[in-house]
């Protein structure tokens, strides 16, 4: 049998991890081929081919504070898939969730973490459990002030494409032991069922907050530019933004998928008097690159001062 997998605070970012577990699992008991992904994870990432029982849910519950949320997320699980139909929605019930439960996904806000930890009988509830937070800002030392000793906390950080199954999550480090190896397989098959998923030491967890994290926001800011500049030369709106996004997709997947460097991509469209060097060079003038990496630099300077009381 597997074990029960309990999400405190199942909100968007819980119901997309949760939804990503669920299609990896249908998946996995259909007899319907199912089609490879365009690229494959690099080592450390991938799920195990070799699974025990034990490193899978068997077991979902998810944890909400309002009734009419409880409804929402019922008709959403339902038209989920098979395994779907079998979550059960509990509301206002935290503690008994967390009782019943071997691994513990936190998934509310950053503000009420505290609330929901310091409940009465949490503490027990979580005892010589995993629990896995997503809260941005909120350390792992923050958290394991809130638990017994005994509770493993782990950090994970997934981004907001996880919600199409594209996202990329940086995951804390584990300390060995004896569980480590189970841990690290659970903690592999949640989040490669949403995108790519890399361990880091937390240390690094203000840079990828800043890369990973807001990075849509900023590569956003870059395709609608690009689709902009095309509507400029006379493209219609929808085809320029098709034409920019597929691009950048593009671009990002022969990175990925042949381990191609950018540079070199940049060096094969690039001839001699052409006009992408054209552009390139009108895009140094406006020091485009520079620009992006100090907005990385900023952010990460920024989510830094967020993990500091007072200065949310």
């Amino acid at each position: 049998m597997g074990y029960t997998l309990c999400v405190l605070g199942c909100g968007t970012m819980g119901v997309a991890i949760l939804s990503g577990v669920l299609a990896s699992l249908d998946a996995r008991h259909s007899f319907v081929p199912q089609p490879k992904k365009w690229e494959s994870h690099t080592p450390g990432t991938v799920t195990p081919q070799t699974l025990e029982d034990e490193s899978l849910p068997s077991r979902f519950i998810a944890c909400v504070s309002r009734e009419e949320t409880a409804k929402k997320l019922a008709n959403a699980f339902f038209s989920a898939g098979t395994l779907g139909r079998n979550v059960e929605i509990v509301q206002a019930r935290n503690v008994d969730a967390a009782r019943q439960s071997n691994v513990i996904l936190l998934c509310c806000k950053p503000q009420i973490a505290q609330k929901i930890l310091s409940e009465s009988g949490m503490k027990e509830a979580l005892d010589g459990k995993l629990l896995i937070s997503i809260l941005a800002g909120v350390t792992i030392a923050q958290l394991e002030a809130m638990v017994l000793p005994s509770t493993k906390v782990v950090r994970a950080m997934p981004n907001t494409p996880c919600k199409i199954r594209e996202g990329m999550t940086v995951v804390s480090t584990l300390e060995p032991s004896d569980e480590s190896e189970l841990e690290r397989s659970i903690i592999l098959n949640i989040f490669s069922s949403i995108g790519r998923c890399r361990f880091l030491e937390e240390k690094h967890f203000d840079a990828c907050t800043a890369l990973s994290g807001s990075g849509p926001a900023f590569a956003c800011i870059f395709l609608e530019a690009m689709a902009d500049g095309g509507v400029m030369m006379g493209l219609p709106r929808a085809e320029a933004l098709e034409l920019a996004a597929q691009t950048l997709q593009g671009a990002a997947r022969m990175t990925l998928q042949a381990g191609t460097h950018p540079a070199q991509l940049k060096d094969a469209v690039t001839t001699p008097g052409g006009c992408t060097i054209a552009g390139l060079l009108a895009m140094e003038d406006g020091r485009v690159r520079s620009t992006i990496a100090r907005a990385i630099q900023v952010a990460t300077e920024r989510a830094s001062e967020l993990g500091q009381p007072g200065k949310r």
